[in-house]
């Protein structure tokens, strides 16, 4: 330990002391070139903190260069300087191709502002996401379809960009689809990953569209990797199914004044108009099916209500009586409401207090 003080003690020491300190000062460039290398070293953080570090520090060391060329006469300061200026413009040049490795196409810069950073979703989650579709943007011509129904297989899962795709079944229209909603989130959702199926609707471009298209297998294994991707897929096809289901119940209730629940399966089935002739036939049933509820006959009361003579006894009856009117009644087959119209199947729901079960058979227009 004392032969290591000994050591340092020499190098420090041994060393002519400066007998006389210049009287005259350095010049501007060596000034400039501190006040550079200071503000350099208080960059931050970051993309940007590294350019502000880099840059400042970069033209400091060119000033300290100039310094040592013109004024110190000084080889080793100027070759110092230069390596370090050196190593400060390849590090930017490393950052500008950073930069623009990192840089979206236009399409995808607006979905993201639009979509994902609403929901705070990080970028590199969401390059990801786009690396999975190949950054490819496909295009609809006007009339173009993008689905048959019944033939074309669901093998992707679609996001429209720009434009209008007009959605049916059976040449009935149902809805719209917007910019930034999918465009099969419903076909998506109804199968399991391991099984295959084909579109039951036809989905036709009205305009000019763009969409992006991820495939469906890439998708799925993507989704089983990252579990955060997953679940910000769920919420988001879960709030666009839940916007096409409140469109269709708009719908409906544009046309037959009724609200139907959107939990119910089948609701797409009942937007067509009912038949001209099919009016005052329903209205009759509907009458016909209030008037048993709101007034009981006198056999379906209670045995304690009915006023019978004490001589004679009731007469004996092969069917069970029927509930008194506040027993609340079991639910009617799905098969019975489907074989009625749309109408009689929500009078005979209603008058029994339930939620309307969307029918299952298509009202022809």
């Amino acid at each position: 330990m004392s032969s290591n003080g000994s050591a340092v003690g020499q190098l420090l020491w041994s060393r002519p002391l400066c007998v006389g300190w210049r009287r005259d000062q350095e010049g501007a460039v060596y000034h400039l070139a501190t006040c550079l290398l200071l503000l350099g070293f208080m960059g931050g953080s970051g993309v940007y903190g590294c350019f502000y570090l880099f840059g400042f520090l970069g033209t400091g060391y060119l000033c300290c260069v100039l310094w040592g060329w013109f004024d110190a006469c000084g080889l080793d300061i100027v070759l110092w300087s230069v390596l370090l200026a050196t190593a400060c413009v390849l590090q930017l040049a490393h950052l500008v191709y950073r930069l623009r490795e990192d840089t979206l196409p236009e399409e995808f810069e607006l979905l993201y502002k639009t979509l994902c950073l609403p929901l705070q979703v990080p970028l590199p989650v969401y390059k990801e996401i786009v690396r999975c579709c190949e950054e490819q943007v496909l295009t609809l011509a006007t009339e173009q379809t993008y689905a048959v129904e019944g033939e074309t297989p669901i093998d992707r899962l679609s996001l429209l960009l720009s434009g209008r795709v007009r959605v049916s079944q059976d040449g009935q229209f149902l809805h719209y689809v917007f910019p930034y909603q999918f465009m099969d989130s419903p076909e998506w959702e109804s199968l399991h990953p391991s099984t295959e199926g084909v579109f039951q609707v036809t989905l036709t471009a009205e305009t000019e569209c763009s969409y992006i298209s991820w495939p469906r297998k890439s998708l799925h294994l993507l989704l089983a990797k990252e579990r955060y991707i997953s679940r910000l897929f769920s919420a988001l096809l879960g709030y666009d199914i839940s916007e096409k289901l409140y469109a269709l119940n708009d719908k409906l209730f544009a046309k037959f004044r009724l609200r139907f629940d959107i939990r119910l399966p089948s609701l797409y089935h009942v937007l067509g108009a009912a038949a001209p002739d099919a009016g005052p036939e329903s209205q009759k049933d509907d009458k016909d099916v209030r008037e048993p509820a709101a007034s009981p006959s006198p056999q379906a009361l209670p045995t304690s209500v009915q006023q019978t003579p004490p001589s004679s006894p009731p007469p004996a009856s092969t069917n069970p009586p029927a509930p008194p009117p506040w027993v609340r009644m079991s639910r009617p087959d799905s098969s019975v409401l489907a074989s009625r119209t749309p109408l009689q199947s929500y009078s005979q729901v209603m008058s029994r207090g339930r939620a309307p079960l969307a029918p299952t058979l298509t009202p022809e227009l």
